[in-house]
Parts: structure tokens; sequence; C-alpha cells
């Protein structure tokens, strides 16, 4: 496929994406009086939506394997970091409320930020250090109590393919804290969906 037909396909992912995160805002103002659970619900058919054009426009594929090794309780979830598609998939995927653990700046903008806002996540001012992930434990405290499941990227970027980032002991230290088991994830995602790229490749993740 030439680069030209990915770039038409990309362009018209994103255009959709960014007319349906607009009009996804209001659906969610409209479902901010909602219960937590049915508010989630809401809000993550934006998740569910992009994937499903992920997959129709550019070709986007996934596959999942080991969903045996969720357990029917709260858990952290650690995960590699290579796309902004896995932070979407995971929040509409897992089969319980997520929260991920996100620096605050994120909430500042406009729509996608007053959609996370609605859904209990974890912002965390990174200028406050230690400060800062005492307010993390006291918050996954509270969400894995509630019966959510709490995910972070150790990492705490994007990392490209077959680069390594330097791993961060925050979410050891808050499954350590809060005496909850840890599941780690593998993705691919970057393959398809490369840091800082307009195009997307389609491929299978």
């Amino acid at each position: 496929m030439s680069r030209f037909i990915l770039f038409l396909r990309s362009l018209l992912f994103v255009s959709l994406v960014i007319v349906l995160t607009v009009f996804w805002a209001f659906v969610c103002f409209l479902a901010a009086p909602l219960p937590y659970n049915k508010r989630y619900f809401v809000t993550s058919r934006w998740n569910m939506l992009v994937v499903w054009m992920a997959k129709v426009i550019c070709g986007i594929r996934y596959e999942v394997r080991g969903l045996e090794n969720l357990p029917d309780a709260p858990v952290i979830l650690l995960s590699k970091h290579q796309s902004a598609w896995e932070t979407i998939f995971y929040l509409w995927f897992m089969p319980r409320p997520l929260v991920y653990v996100f620096k605050k700046e994120l909430t500042y903008i406009p729509f996608f930020g007053w959609a996370i806002a609605l859904m209990r996540m974890i912002p965390i001012d990174r200028s406050k250090g230690k400060d800062a992930f005492a307010q993390v434990v006291v918050q996954g405290r509270k969400r894995l109590a509630d019966g959510q499941w709490v995910i972070m990227f150790p990492e705490g970027t994007r990392i490209p393919v077959g680069e390594k980032g330097k791993y961060k002991g925050g979410g050891t230290r808050l499954a350590i804290e809060t005496n909850t088991p840890v599941v780690p994830i593998a993705v691919n995602a970057g393959e398809c969906w490369p840091k800082n790229s307009f195009i997307k490749k389609p491929g299978l993740i």
C-alpha cells in the first residue's frame, strides 16, 4: 500500500475522531448526573468507536492473549506503552472500570479532558515529587476498594518499538502499599500507531 493511500486513510480517521470527540464530549456532559458505572459505560463507548474506526479505516486489528490471567478481584495493571492506541483500547476492553494515573495537564485538553474528569481517574502533579505519589496511594486505595482496577505505564511515556524506557517503581510501590496483585501487559501497538506519527499502518496488535 502506497504512503499516499496510508496518508488519506489516516486523514479520514483523524478527522472522524475529532468530530466524534467533540460530539461525545456533549454526550458525556449529559451523562454526568448518572451513577458512576453508567457514566463510565457511556464515556467508554467513545473508546470502543475509535478502536472500531481504526480497524475499519486504517486496518488496525487486535488479538488479546492471556485473558485467563486477569483475576476477578482488584488488580494493578502495568503495561508497556508504545502508542495512544492501548490507552484508548484498555478503557473499553477491560472487564472492570479502569483508573489511569496520568499527568494532570491532560485534564486541560478541551473535550477530552472534560470526559476523563468524569471517570474518577487519578491526576498527578509531577512537580510535587513524593507528595504526588502519596496522593496516588490514597486515591488508588479508594479506587481499588470500590472494585476498580488501576493501570499504570511504568515507562512513563510512549517508547518506540524496539527501545526500552527507564522503568519507574510507582506501580510496584502502589501494589505493595495496597497489598494488591500486579498483572503485566505486553503490547506492540507502536508498529501500527507509532509515536508522533500521523500515518497509521495496517496490521495486527
